[in-house]
């Protein structure tokens, strides 16, 4: 058989796999709309982390390769949100302008076929989302690098939404500014972005002032307007708002990832694999905290996170954010979760959710 022979047999057979696979996928959508319906009737939400979490376990487990895990949660996130968008409009409130990791994190958990509202702060998502103008507010949370983000966990603690869902992202920032721009007379980021790439920006450009913005699109935009004002940012700004960039990986740690939270007014149902997050006090006594968190080692149940926060209502007092494994249905963490909060001055239950991959 001649080279062009065998070309044609191979794109003929990728042909019949595209026609099978359209097939496919639209027999799934036809499916998910049946659910829908079904959902409708029970007033269930048409969104279910726990079930599209178990959904995509399942298919990176199963998958033989060459596609990768990544690629697979990924095609498969996206027609899971294709068939969402026939059910309902999804409402997803995330920090704006366009181009932040606010909105990356929100396309990575929710696919493209959301309808995205551009909040003007981490506050706007928290008040967008209790109002019901959103469906869903997705926050940061804490930084590998700087630790956790202040105004999202203060907004936590009198919050009546509840955390539902998980997502972390690689956080890779560029130094971006206007073609042919002069030397920066400042350098705007956000405050969390500018701590991250403290160290580059003082050996590269010692001198120069940084200004803190709401956002690092917020920061790409200034710079869009002004040929003296460098930002940092994402790559996916640069073009947004007619940017180059001039060097690309300026954070100081190269594993810097951000974690956001989804907020919703809705519990959710256990996935198998889940994560739950508290927040509590305790009295100023020794050992107070090792008595608080001693029923979780009790029940063998694995702590993952523990932050401190000033309380703003006392002097020298704190909150401990928690995240234990597990889910608030399961019996010894419902348990365990019961003990700690008659040994807590503050708790609170921030949710039950499935564990990010």
């Amino acid at each position: 058989m001649s080279p062009k022979s065998s070309l044609e047999v191979l794109r003929a057979r990728i042909d019949k796999i595209d026609s099978e696979l359209l097939r496919l996928i639209n027999e799934r959508l036809s499916l998910a709309a049946k659910v829908g319906t079904d959902k409708a009737t029970r007033a269930e939400s048409v969104y279910r982390p726990e079930r599209e979490a178990q959904i995509i376990d399942r298919l990176v487990q199963e998958n033989p390769g060459p596609l990768s895990a990544q690629a697979t949660s990924f095609i498969f996130r996206e027609i899971i949100s294709i068939a969402r968008s026939t059910e309902a409009e999804m409402t997803i409130a995330a920090l704006g302008p366009s181009g932040t990791f606010s909105e990356q994190a929100a396309y990575r958990l929710f696919g493209h076929q959301i309808s995205l509202i551009e909040a003007v702060s981490i506050e706007d998502v928290f008040r967008l989302t209790e109002a019901g103008e959103a469906l869903y507010g997705v926050v940061p949370v804490e930084n590998s690098t700087e630790g956790g983000v202040n105004t999202t966990l203060d907004l936590l603690l009198d919050t009546s939404l509840v955390v539902s869902n998980e997502v972390e992202l690689k956080i890779a920032h560029c130094l971006l500014a206007q073609q042919g721009a002069s030397p920066p007379a400042q350098i705007a980021a956000h405050q969390q972005a500018l701590a991250q790439c403290r160290e580059w920006l003082a050996t590269h450009f010692p001198g120069v002032p940084l200004v803190a913005k709401a956002s690092n699109a917020d920061a790409a935009r200034s710079a869009g307007a002004d040929k003296t004002t460098y930002a940092v940012a994402s790559a996916t700004t640069a073009p947004l708002y007619n940017l180059e960039i001039k060097e690309r990986n300026i954070e100081d740690n190269p594993g810097n990832t951000t974690r956001f939270l989804v907020l919703s007014t809705e519990p959710v149902g256990r996935s198998g694999r889940d994560k739950t997050s508290l927040v509590m006090s305790n009295t100023n006594q020794p050992g107070a905290l090792y008595q608080q968190l001693a029923p979780l080692a009790d029940a063998g149940i694995s702590m993952t996170r523990i932050e401190s926060r000033p309380m703003r209502a006392g002097l020298w007092k704190y909150v401990f954010f928690v995240d234990i494994e597990g889910h608030i249905e399961d019996s010894s963490v419902k348990a365990a979760v019961e003990a700690i909060q008659k040994e807590s001055n503050f708790f609170k239950v921030l949710g039950s959710y499935p564990r990010g991959l």
